[in-house]
């Protein structure tokens, strides 16, 4: 830790130290500069033609006129209903399952060679068998969010379990908790902090399998709009898509990282 009287490049190059807000803003905005900078000149400046990389007011007109129609905000929306149900679905589930994987060895043991294999697999190569067994409908989006999830979640917040100091649950027991009692009581609070981060990182994994979520048969979504816009060369429209996926992304990873300063402010 750099002393209190350190010059801000001290603090700014030891690990782990505090450095002022400020200094981060300016850190953060420096690099959307130089990205956006970077592209308004390959651009603007004729380096890259427009078929390969759209000029930035061409994403912005193209947003605009979207916007004004109302398509833009069907799109967005018909993501984020099949983003939060595939999450949801699979939070739920994983949360309590993982808990119990990682505090007994018996389900560990049961669960985890089945886990480990499944979890290898190509999202993409099961989407032939979810339309076969599922359909077309909004239900085959969910599943190829929920199997693009659920399995890294299950084994990361078992590893989140299986962390939790055997000491403070050998205490719990000196003070009376039941040994049934010891899972929610116990490890599930002092595990929440890490559950929470994987959650947060899990829901952008969920956004990444998007598009392939809406691969086939979709009829809206930033994912169908990136695929149609693709056929028609429309680069600016892509474009347009996934920005608007990352920045979405970017509106849940906060509300997560608000969330656990909220419900757990003693691991912030």
């Amino acid at each position: 830790m750099a002393p209190p009287t350190a010059s801000l490049w001290q603090r700014l190059t030891t690990p782990f130290e505090d450095i002022p807000k400020e200094v981060g803003i300016a850190a953060g905005v420096i690099i959307w500069a130089l990205v956006i900078g970077g592209w308004a000149i390959a651009t603007y400046g004729g380096y890259v033609t427009d078929t390969f990389l759209p000029v930035p007011d061409a994403v912005v007109r193209r947003f605009m006129k979207l916007a004004e129609d109302g398509s833009i905000w069907v799109h967005i929306w018909s993501s984020v209903e099949v983003v939060l149900l595939g999450f949801i679905i699979s939070s739920l589930i994983s949360v309590p399952l993982g808990l119990y994987m990682g505090t007994f060895n018996i389900v560990k043991a049961a669960l985890e060679p089945f886990v480990n294999f499944v979890r290898y697999l190509p999202v993409t190569s099961l989407v032939p068998l979810f339309i076969l067994w599922i359909g077309i409908g909004i239900e085959q989006r969910v599943t190829v969010i929920f199997f693009g999830t659920f399995f890294q979640q299950l084994v990361m917040i078992a590893d989140a379990s299986r962390s939790v100091s055997r000491d403070l649950v050998n205490a719990s027991y000196t003070l009376g908790t039941k040994r049934g009692e010891a899972v929610w009581h116990v490890i599930f609070p002092a595990a929440l902090p890490s559950i929470l981060d994987t959650l947060r990182v899990t829901m952008g994994w969920a956004w990444t399998y998007l598009v392939v979520a809406e691969l086939v048969a979709a009829s809206s979504g930033l994912g169908f709009l990136s695929l149609k816009a693709m056929r028609g060369f429309q680069v600016d429209t892509i474009f347009l898509a996934v920005a608007l996926i990352g920045i979405l992304g970017l509106i849940s990873d906060l509300l997560f990282r608000l969330l656990r300063r909220a419900v757990t402010p003693w691991a912030a």
